[in-house]
């Protein structure tokens, strides 16, 4: 499957210099989905090129002129020539590999459509995992945003669902909450030993047992249709919520805004996420989580990055949804999400988009 760069693209994160220099795509997978209870670790590689110049001097080609004379002559300066890079590097750079444009997935009772922002590398990743533990009735959804570079995006898109079902073994069923808890807390522990920079937003949805369980750590989003009426199943972790803000000054931090935008520490727009090892004293990892028991009014889950809900409504997407798995004999999931992130991009979204759609009626117990 298609790399991506590691760089920064999301508006999440402000541009720094430690993020310009030149990065050639890795090969590292944009999903992870899995018919078993245990996910493959693809491996991935990144590779860094660094460029040299070299200073071309002036030569004149009559003996007679000095070099006084050649360097009051009024000639455009020459170009610095970088070398041992290949012509296409710099074209490499500017637009990454057109493979990494988009992609989608489509399994039996969901779709997930991916498109590449316009301002850099695709950082988003999702999993799905069905028949959890033999299970057809059990699933593992989930769409991770990353910021910073795709390395955490990527890793909780590998093991935050090992993470959750790990401690859901060991509770009750009346401590899933705590269980997936657990699970969100113990992939950001796990990622901040790797020593990675960057970060990633989290929308996830475990199906077990009749129940729909959602959690988010950042502003990704989950959105229901119950009856065709949208139903937001998670709050968005801005540093302008009060309570985050509260919480990020009660810790010694601080948040202001810059171009209508809210940031932490002048430099994160989410207060909520896996990574971010720098900010990791006022970004948490803990998500907060909603269980649902799943009724025949609960048709679909919208789950997306914000890439998405920036610029289109809950109710516009359950709109432009609905038609697509509702009322017909041949479910269309895939035409719907491509539907929902071309109304996001023609409205001038630059970010990321992802969304996944999963159908509810074949989860119900």
């Amino acid at each position: 499957m298609p790399g991506a760069l590691a760089v920064t693209n999301s508006p999440v994160f402000l541009s720094s210099p430690m993020f310009r220099q030149p990065i050639i795509p890795p090969s590292s997978p944009l999903s992870f989905r899995h018919t078993s209870p245990t996910p493959s670790s693809p491996s991935s590689s990144f590779h860094k090129h660094t460029t040299g110049y070299i200073e071309v001097p002036i030569v004149s080609c009559n003996s007679n002129t000095s070099p006084t004379v050649i360097s009051k002559r009024k000639r455009p300066a020459r170009i610095q020539i970088p070398f041992a890079a290949p012509l296409s590097f710099m074209t490499e750079v500017a637009k990454p590999n057109d493979d990494m444009a988009e992609i989608d997935e489509e399994g039996e009772e969901y779709s997930v459509y991916c498109k590449r922002g316009k301002r850099g590398a695709m950082e988003d990743r999702y999993s799905a995992v069905v028949d959890l533990q033999g299970d057809s009735k059990q699933a593992f959804f989930g769409v991770f945003d990353g910021h910073g570079g795709a390395k955490a995006a990527e890793y909780s898109a590998k093991n935050l669902n090992r993470n959750i079902m790990s401690k859901v073994s060991s509770k009750c069923e009346d401590e899933i909450a705590e269980a997936v808890r657990e699970g969100y807390l113990a992939t950001d522990s796990e990622f901040l030993e790797e020593d990675a920079n960057g970060g990633t937003c989290c929308v996830t949805a475990l199906i077990r047992k009749g129940n729909l369980i959602v959690s988010n750590a950042g502003d990704c989003r989950a959105v229901m249709s119950r009856g065709g009426v949208a139903e937001a199943l998670t709050v968005d972790h801005k540093p302008s919520r009060e309570d985050e803000k509260d919480r990020i000054e009660s810790m010694g931090g601080y948040v202001d805004g810059r171009n209508g935008v809210w940031r932490i520490q002048g430099s994160l727009a989410v207060s909520r996420g896996i990574g971010d090892k720098h900010l990791s004293k006022w970004v948490i990892a803990e998500p907060e989580t909603r269980i649902i028991n799943i009724r025949p009014e609960c048709e679909f889950l919208i789950l997306a990055s914000d890439g998405i809900w920036d610029t289109v409504s809950n109710q516009e997407a359950i709109n432009i949804v609905r038609p697509f798995c509702i009322g017909t004999t041949k479910p269309d999931l895939t035409s719907a999400c491509k539907k929902l992130v071309g109304l996001s991009a023609t409205r001038g979204s630059y970010d990321d988009m992802s969304v996944m759609i999963i159908r509810l009626p074949h989860f119900m117990s």
